[in-house]
């Protein structure tokens, strides 16, 4: 008996975040994300202001839903990543999957992109995963959290769907990036001083 309460009141959260979500996508994209107030989503989604908070903290959160789960998710990719694969190649390919899906008439991609306080959301948002990315990183490698190596590739890996995306192919850049953090530098002309190689022939 406990359980079917406990589940009812489960989807009846999941249903109230839901509409919330639903109603500040359809508000925001009519009328823009600075031109609606929070109190006119809950309004929308026949909610009280406070269940609206309960459910999302901020304004800009009503926009990045599943925050959380997108964090679970790259610690899960680094933790529970096939035996014997590099640590690299999971996190380059839950990366792939992920973050070079997002089509151009995506509604919340049109939103965010059209917004700059949006789009500097997404970028503060999307960097606080680095702690628990690199928490993963040194879990999986045996090294500690404050190592140069853990938390520059935390970084430099988060960083990596960004550069991407202007790219006519994400997906092959998101790659190509990833070869490029795994082989050093030393692969790429510049650490041969360029298309004449740098070097002195006697």
């Amino acid at each position: 008996m406990a359980e079917t309460t406990t589940g009812r009141r489960e989807r009846k959260k999941a249903r109230t975040r839901q509409a919330l979500a639903d109603a500040a996508l359809r508000l925001f994209t009519e009328r823009g994300f600075d031109n609606v107030g929070v109190r006119e989503v809950a309004e929308a989604a026949d909610v009280s202001l406070s269940t609206l908070f309960k459910h999302f903290p901020s304004k800009e959160a009503l926009v990045f839903d599943l925050d959380e789960d997108v964090e679970s998710a790259l610690v899960a990719a680094v933790r529970d990543r096939a035996p014997g694969q590099p640590v690299l190649h999971a996190l380059r390919d839950h990366l792939v999957r992920t973050r070079t899906a997002l089509r151009a008439d995506d509604p919340v991609f049109v939103l965010v992109e059209s917004t700059p306080a949006l789009r500097d959301a997404a970028r503060r948002m999307w960097s606080r995963h680095e702690k628990a990315l690199a928490a993963a990183l040194a879990d999986a490698t045996g090294l500690p959290p404050d190592d140069l190596a853990i938390t520059g590739l935390a970084r430099f890996a988060l960083e990596i769907p960004s550069l991407a995306r202007t790219s006519p192919d994400p997906a092959q850049a998101v790659r190509d990036l990833f070869a490029l953090l795994e082989q050093g530098w030393a692969t790429t002309p510049l650490a041969r001083g360029g298309e004449d190689g740098g070097e002195q022939h006697g």
